[in-house]
């Protein structure tokens, strides 16, 4: 390894906008040596993708955008270069190596399972002769490697925080969190949730909030968001030793509904879109939830590294099945990601953080 990989890697971790009380957030200010891994531009590259969906045969359909049929294949072909520093490239083989004996669990909700079929897949493509094994109890599904015996678990937990079915009906309670047991003797801890925080109507997965010794029919969603989010936050203050965990979130996963954001008036979805937006900020700009996710860790006392997502999946509105998806022309998906695609990016930064 370089002089110069080996520098980066040191700088990474304070590249993950590692958060404590009074920190302000900021990857533009460490120094002349310093690399901001979230800024920078979505560059042509012909060697990606790191590998074909044929490679993975447990990848999800709702992913496999090229099997269900996507003609153009150039969304494929960009790789995210960030304007100070190259981002390490994915070595699955010494990731294997380096967590060997090591469990690894995703929290949250489909966004979350984008990136864990991710990164099973990029870890298989490494080691193809290496056998796995794939199981699922209850809510948990667990991809193993037993050479080296390593666990990449995903959880599904939309909200992380509790849905009571009682009398009422389903109850949204955003200040309790019941499902933390779950969550506990992990070396490494991802977590996610915002997509399912908008929806309404029949997609509306509770029929009250209880908050605050009342009840509510509803309430603002943001609001609710970072309750949330604050609930979540103290579990993490009482229940992580951080000597033990590594503790990440995900960042915000943007859709890609209105294109009107990126200046497109013709276009009304993410439909028929094969190329990202080749500048450095989204012109839609910041993601609401991204700032109350900010906000929420910024005043945590604990390390928790934010993978910032959000502006670099923003300007990838070319990345999402649109009509290749699970429901195919069905339905419309601008909200997840083909596989290969974005999620591995994110994989990418995951990798540079646990170097």
């Amino acid at each position: 390894m370089g002089v110069f990989s080996i520098t980066v890697a040191s700088l990474v971790l304070l590249l993950l906008h590692q958060v404590h009380a009074k920190n302000i957030y900021s990857l533009s200010k460490h120094g002349k040596k310093g690399c901001d891994l979230f800024r920078g531009k979505w560059v042509y590259d012909h060697s990606y993708p790191h590998y074909k969906s044929g490679d993975c045969p447990f990848i999800g359909k709702e992913f496999d955008c090229q099997k269900n049929g996507r003609p153009d294949n150039q969304y494929l072909k960009y790789r995210w270069k960030p304007f100070a520093c190259d981002l390490p490239s994915f070595n699955g083989a010494s990731f294997l190596r380096r967590y060997r004996r090591k469990r690894i669990m995703f929290v949250g909700d489909s966004l979350s399972l984008n990136q864990w079929q991710s990164l099973t897949c990029m870890l298989h493509k490494a080691v193809p002769g290496a056998n796995y094994t794939l199981a699922r109890t209850g809510g948990v599904s667990t991809f193993r490697f037993p050479a080296y015996d390593l666990s990449l678990m995903y959880s599904r937990n939309a909200f992380l925080v509790d849905i009571v079915k009682n009398k009422l009906g389903r109850v949204l309670y955003p200040n309790s969190i019941s499902s933390g047991n779950t969550w506990k003797g992990f070396d490494v801890l991802i977590f996610d949730t915002w997509h399912w925080w908008l929806h309404t109507g029949r997609k509306q997965p509770w029929d009250f909030v209880r908050y605050g010794g009342k009840t509510f029919k509803d309430i603002n969603r943001m609001v609710a968001y970072e309750k949330a989010l604050i609930t979540w936050s103290r579990w993490v203050e009482a229940n992580i030793d951080p000597r033990k965990t590594t503790v990440f979130f995900q960042g915000v996963s943007p859709d890609h509904m209105s294109p009107s954001e990126w200046g497109d008036r013709n276009a009304k979805t993410c439909r028929g879109q094969t190329l990202p937006v080749l500048r450095e900020n989204y012109p839609g700009g910041p993601h609401p939830a991204e700032v109350v996710l900010e906000r929420v860790l910024r005043k945590m006392s604990k390390p928790v590294h934010l993978l910032k997502i959000t502006n670099l999946s923003q300007l990838r509105k070319d990345g999402h099945p649109a009509d290749y998806g699970y429901a195919g022309r069905r339905g419309m998906d601008c909200t997840h990601w083909c596989l290969p695609g974005i999620p591995d990016t994110w994989n990418e930064l995951l990798y540079a953080a646990l170097s």
